[in-house]
């Protein structure tokens, strides 16, 4: 069977960003999706369209088929004043690299990174981890099957498997190393 739209997919994967690698699947614990439905990076599920079983392939993804580029506007400083708790300033999460989850003025949900800490001001970084980023992929096609109800029900989730729903790139599940600042940017959320 082939690597076709509204099959379940499994791969193991190696992603490798800036020559490090970034994230890959576990022994015996591959990714699985359903494919076209969403769940991975639009032109990751159409490198391996069509691949059966055993089938290996390596490609990269510019940013713009990946996570974008850099967003200048999604870099804000921040007052220093929104990282309190209960009067003390939250010093276990406010530290440069830390990913912190927020919300906007609309109830929108987002992560940020902290990339620079002033006496008055915090500096944002609202991009996806792995915006600006090239993405050097070798996946291997493990199986591919059709999808069972059980498949429907147990991937309610972002797709890799954290099944909270929430996958915007900002999920910190443990079922993969999870390479960079915390989120999930394996390459296969979005």
């Amino acid at each position: 069977m082939k690597v076709e739209k509204n099959k379940m997919v499994a791969v193991d994967y190696k992603l490798t960003v800036d020559g490090q690698i970034a994230d890959q699947s576990r022994p015996g614990q591959p990714l699985e999706f359903i494919c076209g439905t969403g769940m991975l990076l639009p032109k990751f599920e159409a490198a391996i369209e069509g691949k059966e079983p055993g089938e290996k392939v390596a490609f990269t993804l510019e940013p713009k088929d990946g996570y974008g580029e850099i967003i200048a506007e999604a870099i804000v400083d921040l007052p220093k004043t929104i990282f309190m708790v209960d009067g003390k300033l939250a010093e276990d999460i406010l530290f440069v690299g830390s990913q912190v989850p927020m919300s906007d003025a609309q109830g929108n949900r987002m992560l940020g990174t902290i990339r620079e800490i002033a006496d008055e001001t915090v500096k944002m970084d609202f991009n996806h981890p792995m915006a600006g980023k090239t993405l050097d992929f070798e996946v291997e096609v493990v199986s591919v099957r059709d999808v069972t109800p059980e498949d429907l029900a147990s991937k309610g989730g972002c797709g890799c498997g954290c099944d909270h729903g929430d996958c915007g790139g900002d999920c910190d599940c443990d079922e993969h190393e999870h390479h960079h600042e915390g989120g999930c940017d394996c390459g296969h959320c979005h």
